[in-house]
């Protein structure tokens, strides 16, 4: 399936690329459609897409022809992708050994219970009310509950701990940068026995670690650029 799918992004690119939308830094004009009825299943679980900030995607539609997102289809497959502003090209890379393979990955359905919860342990912040949560886990994976600390909300998961706070604690430690498949920048650091990712998110900071050591690092950046509003 991911094969496939890798292979109707590149030809959706290659149409696009050929009709001179990137051709060098000329843009062409064209009249297209936002399809709003077109549905997506992933593993056969409906998906949304979705950009960074967690805001719906919709498929255009121009000449009969169907184009997706690429960022937002390659994140759903568990494909790689990177944009090259100086050279106008992506970059597509299926995962490497030791990665989770696209049907390792499931969406995250919390119950309206869990929601309710969530949202409650945000609120006991001031100015920093609003819910974040991940979109996606690994599938052997499980929410477990939300707790709110001294300066955050922890959102613990069986394989992993989400925490979002206003704060980064991140600047008393060595980092690693790295960038994530959405364009995001992040950096590993070590503060304990335990490596963790952080990144900026709208006004806040997003740590993800897996304290069981079940997550590899990839697994880890995959589900960081799932992180967004919790509606």
């Amino acid at each position: 399936m991911k094969k496939t799918l890798l292979s109707a992004i590149v030809l959706g690119m290659t149409l696009s690329g050929a009709a001179g939308v990137y051709a060098g830094s000329k843009l062409e004009k064209i009249n297209a459609y936002l399809n709003q009825g077109i549905t997506f299943k992933v593993n056969g679980a409906v998906q949304s897409l979705t950009d960074s900030n967690g805001k719906k995607l919709a498929p255009i539609t121009y000449q009969n022809t169907t184009y997706l997102p690429v960022r937002a289809i390659s994140n759903l497959a568990g494909i790689n992708v990177g944009f090259d502003a100086a050279s106008q090209q992506i970059w597509l890379e299926t995962k490497q050994a030791g990665d989770s393979p696209a049907g390792e990955w499931t969406a995250i359905n919390y119950s309206d219970a869990q929601i309710k919860a969530i949202k409650k342990a945000f609120a006991n912040f001031e100015s920093f009310e609003t819910a974040y949560a991940p979109k996606q886990m690994a599938k052997d994976d499980s929410y477990v509950e939300a707790k709110a600390t001294g300066d955050g909300v922890n959102l613990i998961f069986k394989q992993m701990t989400v925490n979002v706070s206003p704060r980064d604690y991140s600047t008393d430690y060595k980092s690693k940068a790295v960038k994530l498949s959405n364009g995001v920048s992040a950096k590993w650091y070590t503060p304990s026995d335990t490596p963790l990712l952080g990144f900026q998110l709208d006004d806040r900071t997003v740590t993800i670690s897996s304290p069981d050591g079940s997550l590899s690092s990839s697994q880890i950046e995959q589900i960081a650029v799932s992180v967004a509003e919790l509606k």
